[in-house]
């Protein structure tokens, strides 16, 4: 499967932001979709993910209740709403997918097979 993240800019502190991953190829519903982010200098973190077989969405603490995971089946796309974003959200963000995690290693990044060519969020104080 390919994927095309997008939608990556410029916003201030407190504002938001909503970024795409268009799949291409393969059976969109048989992947777990997830999103990471790389800040400058920090390691890839796991931000979010929907695991494809109990279909419920999981996130990091630090984006639970400003950060939406969305996923269009018929556009197959997924998408992550932020909101009130912070500088601390500062980075590349990256979707990711995979067909044969297991829940444990949905917040892995070393686990997934497929991934987007990343989209830089920028958020200004």
């Amino acid at each position: 499967v390919q994927l095309q993240a997008s939608g990556g800019g410029l916003v201030q502190a407190g504002g938001s932001l909503t970024l795409s991953c268009a799949a291409s190829g393969g059976t969109f519903s048989s992947y777990s979709m997830s999103w990471f982010r790389q800040a400058p200098g920090k390691q890839r973190e796991f931000v979010g993910g929907i695991y494809v077989r109990n279909r419920y969405t999981y996130y990091a603490d630090s984006v639970k209740g400003r950060f939406t995971i969305s996923r269009d089946s018929a556009k197959k796309t997924v998408h992550l709403q932020m909101n009130d974003l912070s500088p601390e959200d500062t980075a590349v963000y990256y979707c990711a997918a995979d067909a044969n995690l297991i829940l444990s290693s949905l917040k892995d990044s070393r686990q997934y097979d497929y991934w987007g060519q990343g989209t830089l969020v920028t958020v200004s104080s």
